[in-house]
């Protein structure tokens, strides 16, 4: 597994920054996100639920989906609507209340 960055999106608001638990992202001299080491992700998903402009995203392993499968939050007052899209194009979405 691991966070990807869609640096078009990012907007360097910094939230995901300050939320890590592990402090390992940083902005760039661009200002725009960047993780320190992959390796030492815990992949928690905090970063990525807490990004207004859905700038990051978890890729998730073979074992749990497909190779390229990628889990990406919709953060809502009520709810967060997972949604798991997979290489071959089929979405499915899980929606937990917050």
């Amino acid at each position: 597994m691991g966070i990807q960055f869609d640096r078009e999106k990012c907007t360097g608001c910094g939230k995901c920054v300050d939320i890590c638990p592990g402090d390992l992202l940083y902005l760039d001299g661009n200002g725009r996100s960047c993780i320190r080491r992959q390796a030492d992700c815990w992949d928690c998903m905090a970063c990525v639920k807490a990004c207004p402009a859905g700038a990051l995203e978890t890729r998730l392993a073979y074992s749990l989906a497909a190779f390229g499968a990628r889990l990406i939050p919709k953060v809502k007052e009520d709810e967060i609507a997972w949604e798991c899209i997979y290489p071959d194009g089929k979405h499915e979405t899980f929606v937990i209340p917050r």
